[in-house]
């Protein structure tokens, strides 16, 4: 069995928890024990995350600090991000294994990812990335970057940057190598760093990949059987957040795209996750599971979570 773990930003940062690195570590060590049954289980593991608030705070540190040093592109700080989360996780992934005495391989792949350069995003960009602002805090920062700072799903405003749909993923090759030799692998940091190809040529474009969507591209490149999108919430829902909510426990491709076609699943939360799913499953996949880190084991026995099928 192969599979891919798509591990949310809860699982390494949780919402409104202190920015330390320390809180990091602490938080991403109790995710990998909760994530450790499908490790165990799996033949083949690639173990992708989200970097939105670490990158942002990289970007805003360069921004702040620009007169005495010059800034680094989105780029670099997708790859900056990528080095250490992926340590991080491989540090802390090595830790667990030697506690529970697996023996197994653990490969960090800094990962590009090529996109369409008339992609729209660039036109008009959605995707939010680093810590929230008030609006008043919004207000005062207009005009100081070239891109928008838009309101984030009532949370609160975020710098906002082009999110380009992944093609393809230029270290591809090698990532499926690497799991066909039972490693586990760590890649696809933050949706992986968004290129153009021209000619001979590759060429980092501005943006942050949705890391949903990356991770099933990764998943449809290595032939997993299974993709698991850990997330903040136990289920996926109809009407979320309101008096009719309906909690889904199992549905098929066709309800899936019936049910994003008439707009449960918004853009900036559950969205790009049922659009992940509905890829991955045109692409061959055999089964998604989105679920809450701490209903991972129950999601697995079929207690909890939504599982969603080709029919």
């Amino acid at each position: 069995m192969k599979v891919v773990i798509a591990l949310g930003g809860n699982a390494i940062l949780p919402k409104g928890a202190s920015f330390h690195v320390v809180t990091q570590f602490k938080t991403t060590r109790n995710s990998l024990y909760q994530i450790l049954p499908v490790i165990e289980e799996a033949d083949g593991v690639v173990i992708t995350h989200g970097n939105g608030p670490q990158v942002g705070v990289a970007f805003l540190r360069n921004y702040y600090a620009r007169k005495e040093i010059p800034m680094y592109p989105l780029d670099v700080l997708g790859a900056e991000t990528q080095g250490w989360m992926g340590y991080m996780i491989s540090h802390l992934l090595h830790e667990v294994f030697y506690e529970k005495k697996i023996d197994r391989d653990i490969t960090v792949v800094i990962t590009q990812v090529l996109v369409n350069e008339k992609d729209s995003e660039f036109k008009n960009p959605t995707k939010p990335i680093g810590p929230f602002f008030t609006y008043s805090e919004a207000e005062e920062m207009k005009g100081l970057f070239d891109y928008p700072i838009k309101k984030d799903a009532d949370r609160g405003y975020r710098i906002t940057v082009p999110s380009p749909r992944p093609i393809d993923i230029i270290e591809k090759e090698l990532i499926k190598n690497l799991v066909e030799r039972g490693n586990v692998v760590i890649a696809g940091g933050g949706g992986g760093i968004p290129l153009v190809r021209k000619k001979n040529k590759l060429k980092a474009v501005y943006g942050v990949i949705d890391k949903d969507l990356c991770s099933a591209k990764i998943a449809s490149i290595i032939n997993a059987d299974y993709l698991l999108i850990v997330t903040s919430v136990e289920r996926v829902y109809l009407n979320y957040g309101k008096e009719d909510e309906v909690p889904l426990e199992r549905i098929n491709l066709e309800d899936a795209i019936r049910y994003m076609n008439s707009g449960h699943f918004p853009k900036g939360s559950m969205g790009p996750k049922i659009e992940a799913a509905i890829e991955f499953l045109r692409n061959g996949g055999k089964e998604v599971i989105i679920t809450s880190l701490d209903k991972v084991k129950e999601a697995l026995d079929g207690k909890n979570g939504t599982r969603i099928v080709k029919e």
